[in-house]
């Protein structure tokens, strides 16, 4: 497994040049059954990297542009009256697919954002009475633009809180950017990416996830990282009890693409700034910045 693994992060290395570590944050996201968030300027990578991991792990794949006039129904369908059977038939929306990019979600209006979130916690949505299932894996990214953008709603904290993970991509280094201007089109190569890892080995993956050892010690250091984000000065507020959960699902997902059974400091700290960093109101600038106070202030047990 852990071969299919490296070859699928290889590959993905192939598409979105210089970019390995949040790559994995990506993978590791999926992997702990969460969803992603990506906050970048326009033309970084975002929906390539979300289309490279769809055809990496054949998955069905949809893409949503948010625009401020989308409507609720145009993300989870509606039921549509049909007359030669006298009845209501319910119209799927593009929400029903394994792996969904929600593209400049911050430049739909609320009420649009908001039909994201039934499907996103409970993965089923509710239309006129009726639950419908979503497919299995279900994993959304969605990429919105930095909030100093024309045109955007921000998003609020608690549809922040359901994105296990927010990253930023960033510009590429030198060497990576001349790479690219050299290379074929991200087009070109996306599609000459052939499956890495099939469903069913996903899904063996995100199970193997709950199963990953965290010693007593090692809940001690995470119950220290959360009691400091709430005592601290710096901090607006601190992490809540769902995001504690979250810190360690995703600190056994990175143990387990490390092939580890068993959760280590370095898991939490590798996973923190994207698990934490737009959960705990701060000014200080990026997650990195943001979670740093906390590095250095609490020590491992």
């Amino acid at each position: 497994m852990n071969n299919s693994l490296n070859n699928l992060l290889a590959a993905a290395n192939q598409i979105i040049l210089g970019k390995d570590r949040q790559i994995r944050l990506a993978v590791c996201c999926l992997l702990a059954r969460g969803h992603l968030l990506i906050e970048d300027v326009p033309g970084v990578g975002k929906t390539t990297l979300s289309h490279a991991l769809a055809k990496l792990f054949g998955l069905d794949y949809q893409r949503i542009q948010f625009t401020s006039d989308i409507f609720p129904a145009d993300i989870i369908g509606s039921s549509v009256f049909v007359a030669d059977q006298q009845q209501f038939k319910f119209h799927p929306g593009p929400i029903f697919k394994q792996m969904i990019l929600a593209d400049e979600i911050n430049r739909a209006t609320p009420k649009a954002q908001s039909a994201l979130l039934e499907a996103m916690e409970e993965r089923q949505v509710t239309v006129d009475g009726d639950t419908y299932m979503l497919p299995g894996p279900f994993f959304v990214i969605a990429t919105q633009n930095p909030s100093c953008h024309v045109g955007t709603f921000p998003l609020p904290e608690s549809q922040l809180d359901r994105f296990l993970m927010r990253i930023e991509l960033g510009y590429p280094d030198h060497r990576a950017e001349r790479e690219l201007l050299n290379g074929q089109s991200s087009h070109e190569l996306l599609d000459n990416l052939s499956v890495q890892m099939s469903v069913e080995q996903l899904l063996t993956l995100q199970q193997a996830v709950s199963s990953v050892y965290a010693s007593p010690a090692l809940l001690d250091y995470l119950q220290a990282i959360i009691d400091f984000t709430r005592q601290a000065n710096q901090y607006h507020c601190g992490l809540s009890p769902r995001a504690g959960l979250a810190l360690l699902t995703a600190a056994k997902a990175w143990a387990l693409m490390a092939g580890r059974d068993a959760v280590i400091p370095e898991d939490v700290q590798a996973v923190l700034p994207a698990v934490a960093g737009h959960r705990i109101r701060s000014g200080m600038g990026d997650s990195e910045a943001i979670v740093a106070p906390i590095l250095n202030n609490v020590a491992v047990h």
